[in-house]
């Protein structure tokens, strides 16, 4: 008989997992030149491919871009939808907006597209027959588990979600029934940043995960001694995480 704590992980490992989490970041302007080796990303991209999926449906494709002529349609795309998307902000966040670093499609020397194939499991799929975003949400499972293995690896991720969807579609030859689920640039970076870009820039504060946290339905606060116990937990492993 196996011993009981055969699944269990030591400490190290669990603080190298929560580290990879709390250190992870959207990166867009400190990628450098250097190749990203074939066996790291074959890693990286077994991650993902090993991402829980509704029904076992594994709907997930991955395109891997290095050609300079396919960034540079897809930046062009880019640079219309940020246009677009500046006009949408008023005021201060307006120019604030402007002045964002929000892609790094040129600079990073992989991007990758992971779609999602709707028809991939058939027509009827276990566990999709009542929400059939279920296979969108099992790709965006994949994109996560991605993005943590890279950083594990040193390797920066950029997520670029300001592109129209039908022309990217067009660009990377997506099938009706296909759906790009993200867009992404991969590579080498400079360096990580202490804190997420939209966080240092003022344009979102983080938010306090004990005020996020219900019991037994939405707005319904603490009410016995274990959920004190959590919110008050909560509030002192956050000011650990952020450094207060």
């Amino acid at each position: 008989m196996g011993n009981s704590n055969d699944h269990d992980f030591s400490a190290a490992e669990r603080q190298a997992l929560y580290r990879t989490i709390y250190s992870r970041r959207d990166v867009r302007g400190q990628f450098t030149s250097e190749p990203v080796d074939v066996a790291m990303l074959s890693r990286i991209l077994m991650a993902a491919h090993y991402a829980p999926s509704v029904g076992f449906m594994q709907p997930w494709s991955f395109i891997v871009v290095r050609a300079a002529e396919t960034k540079q349609k897809i930046h062009a795309l880019f640079e219309i939808a940020h246009a677009e998307a500046t006009q949408m902000f008023e005021g201060e966040k307006r120019e604030t907006y402007r002045n964002l670093k929000l892609q790094g499609i040129l600079e990073a020397p992989i991007n990758l597209c992971i779609t999602c194939d709707k028809d991939r499991a058939g027509p009827v799929v276990l566990g999709r027959t009542h929400i059939p975003e279920m296979d969108l949400y099992s790709t965006v499972c994949a994109v996560q588990n991605l993005w943590l293995a890279a950083r594990a690896e040193g390797l920066g991720v950029g997520w670029v979600s300001i592109l129209d969807q039908q022309r990217l579609k067009d660009v990377l030859g997506l099938g009706p029934n296909v759906e790009p689920v993200a867009y992404l640039c991969l590579g080498h970076v400079s360096h990580f940043n202490d804190k997420p870009d939209l966080q240092k820039s003022g344009w979102r504060k983080r938010l306090a995960a004990d005020e996020l946290t219900h019991f037994e339905g939405l707005g319904q606060s603490a009410n016995d001694d274990f959920a004190t116990q959590l919110l008050e937990q909560l509030r002192l492993e956050q000011a650990r995480v952020e450094g207060g």
